[in-house]
């Protein structure tokens, strides 16, 4: 009885669920990762501009920076080299810890060496530091995500793991962000800099010490292993030789396009006059789905094919003898393993339902991602509020709902399940659409709200004691409150949203290939809401804020409805798999 009380005690979900994933070393370790995550795109994409505009330096100029964000939007083009190749002399530090670690060192090594340069009389070198720093970032970032599907297991669940990435990355947001900027008011930007490459740095260290697949440091080892893995390829029914090399044929031409046309569009805009230089949002907006389309929609259906053939039996390996048992390892083999591979176990593994999950993956965000880049003229433009205004309510209150958000969906999964704070997540991101409909007609139900529940003083409250950081220029706004307000909801549901969606995306991708599936995946995720844009904003010239609020709100019951279907076949996987569908109280394992 008392054997049987504790292992109840032990799965019981809710806070002891949680309490006993945060004592795992990896939850420590997967906060400090995620921390390193979020702070280089603040450095090196937001803060780096204020940074730049006390320099001086001209407008022009400073859209050339933009370009480091490329790194970040098409990060998956070079994902398939960190699931298959080690790195001589590190690679004893583990499978995906011998990315992060060097990685880091760039990072923190390219933040001390800017902060020691003057971007008004050495912009080249700050470029280029601001580049390789970006693409560095970019590279962590994969790693650090397969690293959390790793080493999830029934005690850190990828669930929790998936929760303390985003809180470290959002807290690194508001450093890097809001603090820096105060930061270097008072002490300057070569301190701000400074300090945080050596955050990123004892990261780093930190980081040697975090569990990890291990890796053999021995080359032969290493290489018979490989071709090992090559070898299954040539196993009896297996598709033919002559299939791959055709499969990589076309994969390979439109992941050559894909990284011909960045690179093009890169040395165009470095080189060019800035009268000449290409748009860096037009070309996202343009190419970029194209680029999506050629490296994963398309790739998909290839895919497809293979597996039919394989499924049906044609153009498959029948015995063991003639040309396919004497075979050697040969580059295109590794290619087809690193570019082909991935997609080929995943559409083996998920079928048809893989449609379902790509059209979740395009929706799921497409509430708060569509009119992301119209919120500042809403503020500011629309509604009149000045820009002390919107950096208290979105970079102090908002961040805050966030990691509340994050710590509240974090703890809401252990207790109702994945599946159930997916859909609930969808719901209540689209129903914060209608909060921001009622600010756009005066926001009286807004102030009405924040009013009731004692909102409004602690608004007051903050903005008084802050007043001294944040507005100095001009005293806080009279609706301040119900802005913070409607802020602090949306992002509260975006919290709890996010947290379940990073946890739902790292479970539906496989260990073996975990690095090219999830980046794969996540560069989808905001592709319907770069598409729609244009359309947004000839819909609000047109037919104002208010609409486009209530209409984006209505679009987003598209996610809910496949959110539900796909806890529907999650359900039914885990029926006709002979195993027990889990109970949605029960600690999510991995």
């Amino acid at each position: 009885m008392a054997e049987a009380a504790a292992e109840s005690a032990k799965t019981k979900p809710g806070w002891r669920t949680l309490l006993r994933s945060l004592r795992s070393p990896k939850s420590g370790f997967m906060v400090l990762f995620g921390f390193a995550q979020g702070l280089p795109p603040a450095l090196f994409l937001g803060t780096l501009y204020a940074w730049l505009s006390q320099a001086e330096v001209d407008l022009e100029t400073m859209g050339v920076f933009s370009l480091v964000g490329l790194a970040y939007a098409f990060q998956f083009l070079w994902s398939p080299l960190l699931d298959k190749v080690d790195i001589p002399g590190v690679r004893k530090l583990g499978k995906r810890k011998q990315w992060i670690a060097p990685m880091q060192l760039i990072i923190g090594a390219a933040l001390v060496v800017m902060s020691q340069l003057d971007p008004a009389s050495a912009l080249a070198w700050f470029s280029l530091l601001a580049a390789i720093g970006a693409f560095a970032s970019a590279t962590q970032d994969i790693a650090i995500n397969a690293w959390r599907i790793d080493v999830a297991d029934e005690v850190a669940t990828l669930d929790i793991l998936s929760t303390l990435t985003q809180m470290g990355f959002r807290l690194a947001s508001l450093v890097g962000g809001a603090i820096g900027l105060i930061l270097a008011d008072r002490h300057g930007w070569p301190f701000v800099y400074v300090m945080f490459g050596g955050f990123i740095l004892a990261i780093g260290i930190a980081g040697l010490f975090a569990p990890d697949a291990r890796v053999s440091d021995d080359t032969a080892a290493t290489a018979a292993a490989n071709h090992d893995e090559v070898a299954e390829l040539y196993n009896v029914g297996e598709v033919t030789q002559k299939v791959r090399n055709r499969a990589l044929l076309a994969v390979g031409l439109l992941w050559t396009w894909a990284i011909g046309t960045v690179v093009v569009f890169m040395v165009r805009s470095m080189t060019a006059t800035p009268e000449n230089r290409p748009d860096v949002t037009e070309f996202t907006t343009t190419f970029g789905p194209l680029i999506v389309l050629a490296t994963i929609v398309l790739p998909a259906f290839i895919a497809a094919w293979v597996v039919k053939q394989k499924r049906d039996g044609v153009n498959v390996i029948q015995a063991t003898g003639g040309a396919e048992a004497t075979y050697r390892v040969k580059a295109t083999d590794h290619l087809y393993r690193a570019l082909v591979l991935p997609l080929v176990e995943f559409v083996t593994r998920m079928g048809w339902s893989l449609m379902l999950v790509l059209a979740l993956v395009l929706t799921y965000r497409i509430t708060d991602s569509v009119w992301g880049v119209f919120a500042y003229p809403f503020y500011l433009g629309e509604l009149g509020f000045t820009g002390e205004d919107v950096a208290f309510a979105s970079k102090i209150l908002g961040i805050f709902a966030i990691l509340i958000g994050l710590a509240l969906g974090g703890w809401l999964i252990t207790v109702f399940g994945r599946m159930f704070m997916l859909t609930f997540g969808a719901i209540i991101a689209a129903a914060t659409n209608l909060l921001y409909a009622n600010l756009a007609q005066g926001g009286a139900a807004m102030q009405a709200a924040s009013d009731a529940v004692g909102f409004t003083w602690l608004v007051n409250t903050m903005a008084n004691w802050l007043a001294p950081l944040f507005f100095v220029a001009a005293p806080p706004s009279e609706g301040l409150a119900r802005l913070s307000f409607t802020i602090f909801w949306e992002n509260l549901a975006i919290g709890i949203a996010g947290a379940a969606y990073i946890a739902w995306l790292s479970s539906i991708v496989a260990k073996k290939y975990a690095a090219v599936q999830f980046a794969l995946l996540a560069s989808l995720t905001l592709l319907i809401g770069t598409l729609g844009r244009g359309a947004l904003g000839q819909m609000i010239e047109e037919r104002g804020y208010y609409y486009v609020f209530v209409f984006t709100a209505l679009i987003g019951v598209v996610a809910v409805v496949l959110c539900a279907l796909e806890w529907l076949r999650e359900a039914r996987a885990g029926s006709h798999s002979g195993v027990v569908a889990p109970d949605p109280h029960a600690v999510a394992a991995e």
